[in-house]
């Protein structure tokens, strides 16, 4: 296979992007800011509309995962997914859900950091001397 060009990659991550506008924010109800996508409309099919539009979530984080995004960043992405697929499962309220917590907006914003990175930086993951590291809350 040969090498992946920033060509590829500028590509790529167009599709991606347009992929994530399309689950979580493609259409505006009217009269409201409050935009939707097609992954609470898919909800509404009991069933193969979860599974049809979690699919469709697995394609972006394979996707990042053959773009280099470190195992760290893709665990978090993962964590983004499977909180959305837990809303989505409850009837009625994981419609509403859907419409506010926007996964795949979220993996894509992280997505765009790990691509927007100086090839030379250390993952966005790892400390470095020049950033401080991740700050954690305490236990309890």
């Amino acid at each position: 296979m040969p090498p992946r060009t920033d060509a590829d990659t500028d590509a790529t991550r167009r599709r991606l992007e347009a992929v994530a506008r399309l689950l979580d924010s493609r259409w505006r109800l009217p009269l409201t800011n409050i935009r939707f996508g097609a992954d609470p409309v898919l909800n509404l099919v009991p069933g193969l509309g979860l599974l049809a539009s979690k699919g469709v979530s697995v394609y972006l984080l394979w996707e990042a995962r053959r773009l280099g995004v470190p195992l760290p960043t893709l665990l978090r992405m993962l964590g983004h997914l499977g909180l959305d697929t837990l809303i989505s499962a409850v009837p009625v309220v994981g419609w509403a859900g859907d419409v506010f917590y926007r996964a795949n907006l979220r993996n894509m914003r992280l997505l765009r950091e790990h691509l927007d990175r100086p090839l030379d930086s250390p993952p966005l993951d790892m400390p470095s001397p020049d950033r401080p590291p991740p700050r954690r809350l305490p236990p309890g």
